[in-house]
């Protein structure tokens, strides 16, 4: 048996964790940043990517995909959120890229990133192979610990 193994480079943020010691707060820290990216915009609201050549990279599914999750894992995700917009801004490094198993017209690009503590995320984003759109649709911790 052939085992493949795919190196992918660790895109190093500046920015820390939020900050709170409840979901409400590290929510309201989310928010308030997420805002700004809404001020900016007057539809949908979207960050470019270098690693996509500058295309939008819209948060349609993130919050829907996020309140999916329990309150304790939601909170979890909520605290990468800052360094994953980051990460989608500044990142030219390749992701890992698979086509959905569950719907062939999606390919799914998982981009992992380091926060300033030295932490490990990934961020995943969807691609829509029919319209190139892609979405943000989640960040979460890296759990080998």
């Amino acid at each position: 048996m052939i085992q493949l193994y795919v190196m992918v480079a660790v895109f190093q943020t500046k920015m820390l964790k939020l900050r709170g010691t409840n979901y409400s707060e590290v929510m309201d820290n989310a928010r308030r940043i997420f805002r700004e990216i809404e001020r900016k915009t007057k539809r949908h609201p979207y960050i470019r990517s270098p690693y996509f050549n500058k295309e939008k990279i819209f948060f349609d599914l993130f919050w829907s995909h996020l309140h999916e999750k329990k309150a304790k894992e939601r909170y979890k995700r909520l605290k990468y959120f800052a360094a994953a917009l980051e990460l989608l801004r500044l990142n030219r490094n390749p992701p890992s890229s698979k086509p959905n198993p569950n719907k062939r017209t999606e390919i799914l690009h998982r981009f992992t990133g380091m926060t300033k503590e030295k932490e490990i995320f990934y961020v995943q984003v969807k691609e829509n192979t029919k319209t190139h759109k892609k979405y943000f649709m989640s960040c979460f911790p890296d759990e080998k610990k």
